[in-house]
């Protein structure tokens, strides 16, 4: 479980994270959505360490990433898996070696086993005859596909994503919210995941914040989002007539 209690972070004394307490389950996809210049991306990077707040607590099952020393923020990463919004595999290498890589990096297994992992891995996400292609030899989703594997690879506690269907047809950004919705119950990870895309939000929303003006809005389920009486989360979410038109129906 991660946990932020009152982050505030201002660049250039502009507040954008203004006092942000919530909490992110285990087990389940948790989605931080809200619209452009609300502080989500701000928020995904104080709970990573790429910023640090001026105040407040990011607690990893009660371990403060604050305060941490550095040596102990390098073994927390170890427990990390990432995956970004442009998928950022290195073009010079093969799918299997960009899956090995963090293996190569952190890990204490033999060469052998390390082959074994990054192998299985891409099994997992459905690309066990891919190992020798380039990333500019596949298309967008099957690299996607290739960024879960490696972030996986590691098989990491807490798994965060950055727009993971950017770029992406619905039919493709389906398969990577299936896929990503399997693998966190699959291994119990906390997954967090920042995003846009509304389909992501009805279809695995487990538990949402969305974020308005670096403030804490709202919290709920896909479920709870069909109920809601808040005007701003309403705004946001039903903003097209499909999402209008599918709210009116349940009412």
């Amino acid at each position: 479980m991660i946990e932020l209690v009152n982050i505030h972070k201002s660049f250039e004394g502009r507040e954008v994270l203004k006092g942000i307490d919530t909490t992110f389950n285990d087990g389940m996809v948790n989605l931080i959505i809200g619209q452009s210049g609300s502080g989500k991306t701000v928020m995904m990077k104080n709970i990573v360490g790429l910023f640090i707040p001026e105040q407040g607590q990011i607690l990893y099952d009660g371990r403060d990433f604050v305060t941490m020393t550095n040596k102990e923020r390098v073994l927390l990463r170890r427990e990390m898996g990432m995956i970004f919004q442009s998928a950022a595999l290195f073009d010079s290498m093969s799918v299997i070696e960009n899956v090995l890589f963090p293996l190569d990096m952190f890990s204490d297994m033999n060469k052998t086993d390390r082959l074994k992992r990054a192998k299985f891995c891409l099994d997992r996400v459905n690309l066990s005859g891919a190992e020798d292609k380039f990333p500019g030899e596949i298309s967008g989703g099957m690299q996607k596909r290739v960024a879960i594997a490696r972030a996986i690879a590691l098989n990491p506690k807490y798994l965060f994503c950055d727009e993971p269907n950017s770029g992406l047809d619905p039919k493709t950004s389906l398969v990577i919210d299936e896929l990503i919705h399997s693998i966190t119950h699959e291994y119990d990870m906390t997954t967090i995941i920042n995003t846009h895309d509304m389909n992501s939000v009805m279809g695995i929303g487990e538990h949402i914040v969305y974020l308005y003006d670096g403030r804490l809005e709202w919290t709920g389920t896909k479920d709870d989002v069909m109920t809601s009486t808040n005007e701003r989360l309403n705004s946001f979410i039903f903003a097209s007539d499909l999402f209008r038109k599918v709210k009116e129906a349940n009412r």
